[in-house]
């Protein structure tokens, strides 16, 4: 498949229109869900794709994904609490801004998903690989209890988190077989080209990308199998046309990867992330990722295809876009992962990395 063929899938299964993506994160923060049979789902996954084209020089690493429910960096945001259950470790909380639009908080100066998801998210965003909105905010909580992650009654009043992340989702029918059964990184290898997947190039370029950001819990969960926006499954649980392949949790990112995810080593820890290399065989091109407890991906090894296709789109990032990076994800103020680092030390570091990937020359398979 010629690389206009490939371009025109992808653009395709994204939803794109002359005015830009539609995947671009839904206003209400909650996807449909569509459940399908095991051989559904591997039909779904022969034919998904995990990048769209940006103009990556382009791209406002500060402002970060607009359109409906976008928020500017370190708005105040203020919203009604939501008791409900929440999963993980991290601490987080629902609330509602309006009828219909509950979002997810992500809160606390010491937990690092604050920070790591919006930089992992906006990097990822900026590249065109899949993403969900992400923005740094202070959010004035109606009815929260003071800490939601250790006792989550409503209490009377109101509560500011600062700092703190919302997210919104991505637009599009979340397809599973049962709840959160998302995907591992071993079926990126069941992604046919010859079925209108993704290409090798892309696959791998996603794994590499894991590496880079030491994308630490890649349990099934944190990644989502969707229909393109617009499409839907079908009634007799046939999968939509159009499927896209994301990761959808990027909080334990920017640290270094460890068996238990511990957020102080795995979140946004500055000496762990610039002392890692890219990696542990450089001429056998494999990567430097351990597999956590709850991890699906283990030192893979990259094709050329996908070192030389990742390396081509980190080399269009500014040393501004970068700057705005750890800038707006407030990488600075991150405290209990060893000392504070300055957004150039971090900025120095992503450079050294991505040199690491763009000098490399992986060995025919």
């Amino acid at each position: 498949m010629n690389r206009k063929a490939q371009l025109t899938i992808a653009l395709i299964a994204i939803g794109f229109v002359a005015g830009g993506p539609l995947f671009n994160g839904s206003l209400s923060g909650q996807s449909n869900h569509a459940r399908l049979s095991p051989e559904a789902r591997l039909v779904a996954i022969r034919r998904a794709q995990m990048w769209t084209p940006t103009n990556v020089p382009a791209m406002d690493l500060k402002a970060g994904p607009q359109g409906p429910g976008a928020f500017a960096p370190n708005e105040t945001v203020t919203c009604d609490y939501v008791e409900k259950r929440m999963d993980g470790r991290s601490p987080k909380f629902t609330c509602r801004l309006a009828p219909g639009d509950e979002v997810k908080v992500k809160y606390g100066r010491e937990n690092g998903e604050v920070y790591a998801e919006v930089a992992a998210a906006r990097l990822l965003w900026a590249l065109g690989f899949g993403s969900d909105r992400m923005y740094p905010v202070r959010v004035v909580c109606r009815g929260c209890p003071a800490d939601p992650h250790a006792s989550s009654k409503p209490k009377p009043g109101e509560v500011t988190f600062a700092p703190a992340a919302l997210e919104r989702q991505a637009e599009g029918q979340i397809l599973e077989v049962q709840d959160d059964s998302g995907w591992a990184f071993p079926d990126l290898d069941l992604v046919q080209e010859t079925a209108g997947g993704a290409p090798l190039a892309h696959r791998d370029a996603l794994k590499l990308l894991a590496v880079l950001i030491q994308h630490t819990d890649s349990k099934a969960e944190q990644h989502r199998l969707m229909c393109a926006s617009g499409e839907h499954a079908g009634k007799d649980g046939e999968p939509c046309l159009h499927t896209f392949m994301m990761i959808s949790d990027l909080g334990l990112t920017f640290g270094h990867a460890n068996v238990y995810n511990r957020n102080s080593v795995g979140s946004v820890n500055f000496e762990q992330w610039s002392r890692g290399k890219v990696w542990s065989d450089r001429k056998a091109c494999i990567g430097d990722l351990a597999r956590s407890q709850t991890g699906t991906l283990d030192h893979p090894r990259i094709s050329e295809a996908g070192r030389k296709f990742l390396a081509d789109l980190l080399v269009q990032l500014t040393d501004a876009q970068l700057r705005d990076l750890f800038e707006v994800a407030r990488f600075p103020e991150r405290t209990g992962a060893g000392r504070p680092a300055a957004v150039d030390e971090w900025v120095g570091a992503f450079k050294q990395k991505r040199s690491e990937i763009v000098s490399a020359s992986c060995p025919a398979s």
